[in-house]
């Protein structure tokens, strides 16, 4: 099992592209940045899913695209991702065009981690209606996969229809799309039927009986469990929080810890923590 890290980039937090040469000097293997959003509405009812006030980095999120494209111009090894990307808000065409030349960039180590949102007025703001936004992701889904592999690609669902188009790059291979959300039998249903992996969230009360759960939903689905990857999103430098991912019987890739939105020399000892676990757990 593996070790990386996630962040929230902010416009006052580390250097995206500073922390990922740090990571991955101390030979860190995955690198997600989290925390998508255009926009915060100042007037919202929905609320913050950490159960309390929004916290101020939230304001102030860098583009999770452009920071990863920050950190695959800098590096050579390390996984990058987002976890997650709000792709119901986005137009698929743009967004595929995006990941494919990101993954020019650095073929090989990009993901795509997606997610439904939490955020019913951002959604609204940007036109998606909030009880069509897991078909949405779906289908956006679904015609980005066409337009990385189809020379003539074409599409047809409800949100997204499109006639044979050409774009390039095509990406190679292509990035996993792992989808980030609650261990629901939708949920599983959903990663066994479009998706490659999931990120459970132990803070949100995700545990191994919920990874194991989807590799036989997986298995069900005439998937092969060990192609559905789970990387867990989101521990503390504690190995009592990391053992029972380690012992599972459920394959673990990786375990992300947390780096807090803070200006880099305030970092570098939890990358320091986290790279002591390495061995640990290789």
């Amino acid at each position: 099992m593996d070790i990386g890290i996630v962040v929230l980039p902010t416009d006052t937090s580390a250097r995206i592209d500073e922390l990922a040469i740090e990571a991955e000097d101390r030979g860190l293997t995955h690198l997600y940045v989290g925390g998508d959003h255009t926009h915060i509405p100042v007037n919202r009812v929905s609320p913050f899913p950490g159960g309390s006030p929004l916290p101020e980095e939230y304001k102030h999120t860098h583009d999770p695209l452009v920071a990863i494209t920050a950190a695959a111009a800098r590096t050579s090894r390390i996984r990058l991702g987002t976890c997650i990307h709000l792709t119901a808000q986005r137009d698929p065409f743009t967004t595929a065009k995006q990941i494919a030349s990101i993954a020019a960039l650095a073929p090989g180590r990009i993901d795509y981690g997606v997610g439904y949102g939490w955020n019913a007025e951002e959604a609204a703001n940007h036109g998606v209606e909030w009880r069509t936004r897991r078909s949405r992701v779906r289908e956006h889904v679904g015609a980005m996969r066409a337009l990385w592999s189809q020379d003539e690609a074409s599409f047809s669902g409800q949100y997204v229809s499109f006639e044979p188009v050409w774009t390039w790059p095509k990406p190679t291979p292509q990035p996993r799309v792992i989808l980030g959300a609650g261990p629901t039998e939708r949920t599983f249903d959903a990663i066994a039927t479009w998706a490659d992996g999931w990120f459970p969230v132990p803070f949100g009360g995700d545990t191994p009986a919920h990874a194991a759960e989807l590799h036989r939903v997986a298995a069900e689905r005439g998937r092969d469990p060990k192609d559905i990857a789970v990387v867990v999103d989101g521990v503390l430098t504690d190995p009592a929080m990391i053992d029972p991912w380690a012992e599972a019987d459920t394959p673990i890739e990786a375990v992300l810890v947390v780096v807090p939105s803070l200006p880099l020399a305030d970092v570098l000892g939890q990358l320091d923590a986290a790279a002591a676990l390495i061995d640990r757990y290789r």
